[in-house]
Order: structure tokens, then C-alpha cells, then sequence
């Protein structure tokens, strides 16, 4: 029977691969890769030759029943995104759903996510908490952050680095002035780091400094 592995793959400190994910790799017949140029760097330093195929946001809903085909014919299948879960604010949805619509095994591993390490390093509450990904850029944006801001659970949400600035001071607002939060960036890698604050002292320490690598925001529950 044909399966779909859905393997993480590391944030930013390679090691971070599990053991398990390695063996999969090594063992399925072909890699669906959000980014192939990541994925191959990935399989380079893991001395593993595999064939990678494309399938990411801008082709996913065209080559879909393509993609199902390619699978239906293998036996084991890994998809991997660039950082991370798949399927978790990256491409993956339409293809497991696919697969479980088309009655192909699908198998998750556990692994490398940025939510819960910002989480849990945020020193929130996180007995309740919710995770938003990316705000929409556009519309809805202000309904969301307006629904954050009353939330009365801890919430995990993700930000660009040339957006952060911007977002911060759309929750300004409507958040209390001395709700705390915190900013966490490149998870796990060399330059990680903590910034908890006020909102206020949030948008300052983001005019301050230029901030790169992936971000994640956590609010705290009210």
C-alpha cells in the first residue's frame, strides 16, 4: 500500500533531525520538497542520493492529481518543506488531503516545530493556548489582531522579519499597554534570541536593531 511520510525537517541546527526521519529518507523512493535547492543541501549533509520533485505553494494545486499518481505507483513517499513540519503555515493540507481522499496511508512524524520552543521559552501560561500562523497581509488583518488582543489564551503567531515592525505597532492598537510579550527569532540556531516586553519596548527593540531569520510572536494570555 502506498504511503505518505510527512517528515520535519530542522528550524536551524541540524542535529535536530530525528533518527527516524534519516531512515525514512534514506529508505522512501522518491522526496516531495517544498524548495529542492534546501532540500538536496539537507540530503548532501546527511550523504543521502535521492530523486526530489517540486511541490510548493505556487504549484501544489496544479500538479495535485499529478503528484497523487507518482505516489499511487510508489510504495513510500517522504514530503518535506524547507524548515520545520510541513503543513504548518507550509505547503502540505491539499496533498494529505488528497492522499486521505485517494485512501493513501499517511504517517506523521514527530519533530522540529518553532512553535512550541517559542512558546515554552516565552515564560507564558501555556496550559491554553492557540497558534495563528501568518496574519493575512490584507484583508482580515486588523480582525485578527483585534481577536488576539482579547484573547484570553497565550497565542503563538509568525512574522516576517521586514513585517515585524509594522505588526507590533498594529497591536499597539488594541493591547494593553502592559501585556506582556515576546519576540523569539532563529529558533535554535547561533543567533537566537529572547526579547520579552511591553508592546512599547517591543517596537523599540525592533527600530533598534534589524532583525532576520524566522520570528515568532507570543502574546500572552490576558
Amino acid at each position: 500500500m502506498s504511503r505518505l511520510i510527512i517528515t520535519p525537517t530542522p528550524i536551524g541546527n541540524l542535529e535536530d533531525i530525528t533518527l527516524r526521519s534519516i531512515r525514512y529518507l534514506k529508505e522512501c523512493d522518491f522526496i516531495l520538497a517544498e524548495d529542492t535547492r534546501v532540500t538536496l543541501k539537507l540530503l548532501y549533509h546527511l550523504e543521502i542520493s535521492k530523486s526530489v520533485y517540486s511541490f510548493h505553494s505556487h504549484n501544489e494545486h496544479r500538479v495535485l492529481n499529478q503528484v497523487i499518481q507518482k505516489i499511487q505507483e510508489a510504495e513510500k513517499v517522504v514530503l518535506v518543506s524547507d524548515a520545520g513540519t510541513p503543513g504548518i503555515s507550509d505547503p502540505g493540507f491539499l496533498l494529505i488531503r488528497s492522499c486521505i481522499e485517494n485512501d493513501i496511508e499517511i504517517e506523521c512524524l514527530p519533530g522540529p516545530t518553532a512553535v512550541i520552543p517559542a512558546l515554552v521559552v516565552s515564560g507564558f501560561p501555556t496550559d491554553r493556548f492557540i497558534f495563528e500562523g501568518f496574519l493575512p497581509h490584507k484583508k482580515g488583518r486588523q480582525t485578527r489582531i483585534k481577536e488576539i488582543c482579547s484573547e484570553t489564551r497565550t497565542t503563538v503567531l509568525y512574522e516576517s522579519p521586514h513585517r515585524i515592525n509594522k505588526m507590533l505597532k498594529q497591536f499597539q492598537e488594541y493591547i494593553h499597554p502592559e501585556r506582556p510579550i515576546a519576540v523569539i527569532r532563529e529558533i535554535s540556531k547561533m543567533f537566537e534570541e529572547v526579547k520579552r516586553g511591553t508592546i512599547q519596548e517591543l517596537i523599540d527593540f525592533s527600530e533598534q536593531k534589524v532583525l532576520k531569520g524566522e520570528i515568532v510572536v507570543v502574546v500572552s494570555a490576558i
